[in-house]
């Protein structure tokens, strides 16, 4: 008969004839000091550590109590979140913080300019850290001023063409953003905006019955915004800054109050030479009369398509299969100018013809007497 016990219990309670004393396991707790290891001494760590030595702490103090003014930060206001306060993640926190480092950096031109130093903030900028990313290679940008002095002084002055048209006339150039739909189907639109003028374009698109239309629309108007703040594009009807606060007739009657009768008589003023214009009647590239009233009006000069790249889209099919769609993005890319240049484009090919139709009429030799006519030969 077998018994379930051990083999080596078994085996002692044979030999010695008694079972073994039971010693329970005792778990080993493990010291650990305040700098580090375990198991140390408490005759090891006789300094507490707040009277122990730090060098780079005392490193650190020194340069501050002798840079003062470095070792300032800009403070937060207020430790926690108050009322009304925004988040970091706002869009208007750098906005804040950049209005913070303004105030922060007239309260220090305050002080130096009042003599007080101990009360300035912030880092102030080094001239010659600001030099080294403006002006990277001095040699370059000289060289590159003497060219241009070099080239000044042969033409006396004058420019060519090109540039002459770059300095009197204003131009801009905007790209979309990928648009989800093909270049066969942009390019229509695109077709039908080119040579009008961009109130007519955007009037065009609004009334389109193509999806894309819309977002074609939102673009041109972002485009005519932004040439006319980056370019000043369309601003020919707009006063002069010269005659800016002084009443007219316009802002009369929007005020609602009569101007001012004059006491005495004075000279007839001078008219605005904008009004006296009557509009110019032209003649387009491509053979068609076009009337302008105004000159800064922008028309948009040229519109193209991108192919951009493809998406991928499933096309689920029958008995468990599955197509891969490729969706085109394309972008739109418009030139907006101003009539001024189609005056200008107008005036070159009629000059052009002129000179063709004149240098083609025949003209007889002038009418001249005969001179040392003989009847022999003259060498």
């Amino acid at each position: 008969m077998s018994v379930a016990v051990p083999a080596r219990r078994a085996v002692c309670r044979n030999v010695l004839g008694q079972s073994l004393p039971f010693r329970p396991r005792l778990q080993h707790q493990q010291q650990r000091t305040a700098i580090f290891g375990s198991g140390g001494k408490k005759g090891d760590d006789e300094q507490p550590p707040s009277n122990r030595p730090n060098p780079v702490l005392e490193d650190f103090r020194r340069q501050s109590d002798a840079n003062p003014v470095q070792s300032q930060q800009p403070q937060q206001q207020g430790h926690g979140p108050q009322a009304g306060d925004l988040t970091a993640s706002s869009i208007f926190e750098d906005d804040r913080r950049a209005q913070r480092l303004v105030e922060l950096y007239d309260a220090e031109e305050k002080n130096i300019a009042e003599g007080n130093t101990t009360g300035t903030s912030g880092k102030r900028r080094d001239p010659a850290n600001m030099q080294r990313v403006l002006d990277p290679d001095p040699n370059a940008r000289e060289r590159w001023e003497r060219k241009k002095v070099i080239q000044m002084v042969r033409r006396g002055g004058r420019m060519n063409k090109q540039q002459m048209v770059k300095r009197t006339e204003r131009e801009h150039v905007l790209r979309t953003h990928n648009l989800k739909t093909s270049v066969k189907k942009l390019g229509m639109l695109a077709r039908q905006i080119a040579g009008k003028t961009i109130d007519d374009a955007i009037l065009q698109m609004r009334f389109s019955k193509k999806k894309v239309a819309q977002e074609v629309l939102q673009q041109l108007e972002y485009a005519r915004d932004e040439a006319v703040v980056m370019r000043g594009m369309g601003l020919g009807g707009v006063e002069t800054q010269g005659n800016a606060g002084k009443p007219n007739k316009a802002s009369s009657l929007i005020s609602g109050t009569a101007p001012a009768a004059p006491t005495a008589p004075t000279a007839p003023a001078l008219s605005d030479p904008q009004d006296e214009k009557s509009p110019v009647q032209i003649q387009l590239k491509d053979g068609k009369r076009h009337t302008i009233s105004d000159p800064s009006t922008i028309y948009i000069d040229q519109a193209w398509v991108g192919r951009g790249p493809f998406g991928q889209l499933p096309d689920f099919r029958a008995r468990g299969q599955v197509n891969t769609m490729r969706t085109p993005w394309t972008s739109l890319s418009v030139v907006l100018k101003e009539e001024k240049t189609r005056i200008r484009l107008h005036e070159e090919r009629e000059e052009k013809r002129k000179k063709a139709v004149l240098g083609k009429v025949w003209t007889h030799l002038p009418d001249r007497p005969v001179q040392w006519q003989r009847q022999w030969y003259t060498f």
